[in-house]
């Protein structure tokens, strides 16, 4: 449990680094007041900048000004899982949950850096061989409270819902075929399924509605003859008389099954529909059938 919550801290970070690099800031404000940190020492730049610098080291453009000190968000769990081992109920406090917005109780803590020119703010002595936002102290809690970090927390991109897709519990689908039960050479079998080509999922991401709409878009029909393995279409086929997936068989053994290419659209809390950027399959059960070899046999029509 507490390796999840620092995974999840850590993930805010990194998300945080990304997001802050665009207009407006997160504010944060104590459970039952409005005053907030002053805009000035909270500006999404000197965030974006402050930040540890394994996470927005990369991020951080060469003319950006150096602020005086990195910002961080964390969670209450993170922080006792640090100094006593473990996390308690304490560490899991309500705050409001207005609609639209992602309200999180988070302690807000800030180190002093290295100026661009060596120095460091209150006169701190910099660490030898100190280079500009290399932290020049230890991280010190500011305020704790419930933020706003609806910033940090943007709408699942494509890439992120196609993850999840990835992982949906999508239907194997059956093959069926004709003439059931044994074949006959000479006489092409015939395959189709009946199974479901569409499914509806609607998944939580980050506090999303993410409703995914999957189809079926391309069929293999694995039809276990070595002299052709596989028998391709965009279709799921029909049954005779109006079949249009068949393949002829040599008398023998044969096991047959379908694998089905799925693709993707997704909406995320009931906005506009976008295409998953990706597919995904899965292999329907087996089935096994004898093609019979069809002999002449002449008989006499007057015994």
């Amino acid at each position: 449990m507490t390796r999840i919550f620092a995974r999840l801290a850590l993930a805010l970070l990194m998300v945080g680094a990304a997001v802050l690099t665009q207009p407006g800031h997160a504010v944060a404000c104590g459970p039952l007041q409005t005053n907030c940190p002053p805009k000035a020492e909270f500006d999404p730049s000197a965030v974006l900048v402050g930040l540890s610098q394994e996470m927005a080291g990369s991020l951080v453009a060469p003319d950006v000004v150096i602020p005086d000190y990195g910002w961080r968000l964390r969670h209450p769990c993170t922080i006792s899982d640090e100094t006593r081992g473990a996390c308690s109920a304490m560490d899991f406090r309500p705050c409001p949950e207005p609609p639209g917005r992602v309200i999180r109780y988070l302690v807000l803590e800030k180190q002093p850096l290295v100026r661009a020119d060596g120095t460091v703010v209150d006169d701190i002595v910099p660490p030898s061989n100190a280079q500009p936002r290399d932290p020049a102290g230890p991280w010190e809690e500011q305020r704790q409270g419930c933020f706003d970090i609806t910033p940090l927390n943007p709408p699942p991109s494509p890439g992120e819902v196609f993850s999840y897709f990835q992982r949906l519990p999508l239907p194997a689908l059956t093959t069926q075929h004709q003439p059931p039960g044994d074949g006959l050479s000479g006489l092409p079998v015939i395959f189709y399924t009946d199974s479901p080509t569409t499914q509806t999922f609607t998944v939580d991401i980050r506090g999303f509605s993410v409703v995914i709409e999957a189809k079926a878009t391309r069929y293999t029909w694995h039809t276990g003859d070595p002299a052709t393995p596989e028998v391709t279409s965009t279709d799921p086929g029909k049954p005779y008389p109006n079949e249009t997936i068949e393949h002829d068989y040599r008398s023998g053994t044969y096991t047959a099954y379908l694998t089905v290419t799925w693709g993707a659209t997704f909406t995320v809390n009931g906005g506009a529909p976008a295409n998953v950027p990706g597919t995904t399959t899965t292999d329907g059960p087996p089935v096994t059938f004898d093609v019979l070899q069809a002999r002449p046999v002449l008989t006499n029509p007057y015994n």
